[in-house]
């Protein structure tokens, strides 16, 4: 039997019907909007809560980073017959620059999402990130891991420990082997997952991102503003790179004829970078070297890779400086200007001689002192790891830069040396 032939049949539809489906559907369209706007302030809402449970509060430690001083060396302005001015990156908070890579680390990761109170940030430092990142931490609520190299100054690592960082001392090690610091900063992390993070200095461009917005156009409109003057030159060593990349492309958008100079001490590669285009030190022979790759009582720079950060650099020249010129150059500033500087700042105004020689008088030289002395007393200021390493105390301090070679040690170095 046909069911459907039972069933009365259907009226044809009438305008009360048609009015009826419009207003059913005006209906069924009203309710729907209003749907998706409660999710759509709910969704908000709780976006709201999560970016309050991220990390984000800021401390007085961060609001003393960046706009130090640029002064006048004048006692190296003299003897070059240029401008050498220097920027003290040393009265950051954390007594370094890197305390401004530090908090731009950390503001991204923030704003990421990445960190929440509690978690634990980890980085692979020779110390000066790593003490800045522990004193951030510390007013921000997270938990700090620092793996550094055991051929560190020692006051760095005790550092560390009271501002509340748990510290890792590995051996030195070359960045192929597990065991490298930064390989096992990157490893702990991933061991602890989703409540850590690796700031990873060396390659994240919130480095460069640091210096190429921050430092660079600081520096440059401090020189104009205070010295009526246009950088004529840039000057700096690297380790990271990141001052060196942010600071030079900063600088040659502003003015492209701005010469920018890269120091590199012994054992590291990154001259040969720039000069031949391979990253190789005929001091990384085998059997060539004292103590591992980074053969120099310097610290923080110089390396034997091409970093993320270094590859944007925009580097014009580069010059070779012996760890001997850079002890009597800490020894000649303590002399002449009264400013006790670690190593790294050394080998930058090494370079700025270099520079200023190289440029002629009459130009303006810049560059970082990066480092105080005060972070290298057991090491670098130390008389006999200093004379240990085969090199010479100043009995007295130099009264002129006579102790500076005509040409940098290397300088002259033929890449074919050692078999390549």
């Amino acid at each position: 039997m046909d069911l459907l032939a039972l069933l009365p049949p259907f009226p044809k539809p009438g305008k009360h019907h048609v009015l009826l489906v419009v207003v059913s559907a005006v209906a069924a369209s009203a309710t729907t909007a209003a749907i998706l706007l409660v999710f759509s302030q709910r969704r908000s809402k709780f976006k709201r809560t999560l970016g309050n449970k991220c990390g984000n509060r800021e401390s007085g430690y961060a609001a003393l980073i960046g706009n130090t001083p640029l002064i006048e060396l004048t006692s190296l302005s003299r003897a070059t017959e240029c401008r050498v001015l220097a920027k003290v990156e040393y009265l950051n908070p954390g007594g370094t620059s890197k305390d401004r890579v530090a908090l731009r680390m950390i503001q991204e990761a923030e704003k990421a999402c990445l960190l929440h109170p509690g978690s634990t940030v980890i980085e692979g430092t020779s110390g000066s990130t790593g003490i800045a990142l522990a004193s951030l931490c510390r007013a921000r609520g997270y938990r700090c891991l620092i793996v550094m190299p055991d051929d560190q100054a020692a006051e760095k690592a005790h550092l560390l420990k009271q501002f509340g960082a748990e510290v890792e001392i590995v051996k030195p090690a070359s960045i192929a082997n597990p065991n490298h610091y930064c390989n096992r900063a990157r490893a702990r992390a991933e061991e602890l997952g989703d409540e850590a993070v690796f700031m990873d200095q060396f390659e994240t461009m919130a480095n460069f991102r640091a210096h190429y917005e921050g430092t660079g156009p600081e520096m440059w409109e401090q020189v104009v503003a205070g010295y009526g003057a246009r950088p004529d030159a840039f000057v700096m060593s690297a380790g990271t790179g990141g001052t060196l990349a942010g600071v030079s492309r900063a600088w040659k958008e502003r003015e492209e004829k701005v010469q920018v100079f890269l120091v590199d001490p012994p054992g590291s590669s990154l001259y040969h970078k720039v000069k031949h285009g391979v990253c190789y030190s005929t001091a990384q022979r085998e059997r060539g070297v004292r103590r591992h790759r980074y053969d120099s009582l310097a610290e923080g720079i110089g390396v034997d890779r091409l970093t993320a950060n270094f590859g944007k650099a925009r580097i014009d020249e580069a010059f070779h400086v012996s760890d001997q010129e850079a002890v009597d150059m800490a020894h000649f500033l303590l002399q002449a200007e009264g400013i006790f500087v670690g190593s790294s700042t050394a080998i930058n105004l090494v370079g700025c001689v270099r520079a200023a020689r190289v440029l002629g008088p009459g130009h303006t030289v810049v560059t970082v002192l990066c480092d105080s002395g005060q972070r290298h007393l057991t090491r670098f200021w130390n008389r006999r790891v200093v004379e240990g390493a085969e090199l010479k105390w100043p009995e007295t301090p130099p009264v002129n830069l006579n102790f500076l070679q005509k040409n940098g040690p290397g300088d002259k170095e033929d890449l074919r040396e050692g078999g390549h």
